[in-house]
């Protein structure tokens, strides 16, 4: 049963600190205004998500890979639109 506990509290976890990138996506989509966005973070967490991306996969945890692909995607959205946009 613990095994399941785990695997719920990962997930859990994974949707949270995902979602959490959504909103300033979204807002970057919205208004092409990354100022406030540092390129430095966006590519320090675009590799540290690669990173923990490739260690769920060694590890085979799925909940691990799942939150990280999906957590990669928002974070190349921010790290494009950072690029993108920074003349602007």
């Amino acid at each position: 049963m613990i095994m399941h506990e785990t695997l719920y509290l990962g997930y859990a976890a994974g949707i949270i600190t995902t979602l959490a990138f959504l909103p300033q996506a979204i807002r970057i989509l919205r208004t092409r205004q990354t100022r406030d966005i540092s390129l430095l973070w966006a590519i320090a967490m675009n590799i540290g998500i690669v990173l923990w991306l490739f260690y769920g996969i060694l590890k085979n945890d799925l909940p691990i890979i799942v939150a990280n692909a999906v957590t990669l995607l928002l974070l190349l959205v921010i790290l494009y639109s950072k690029l993108r946009y920074r003349q602007e």
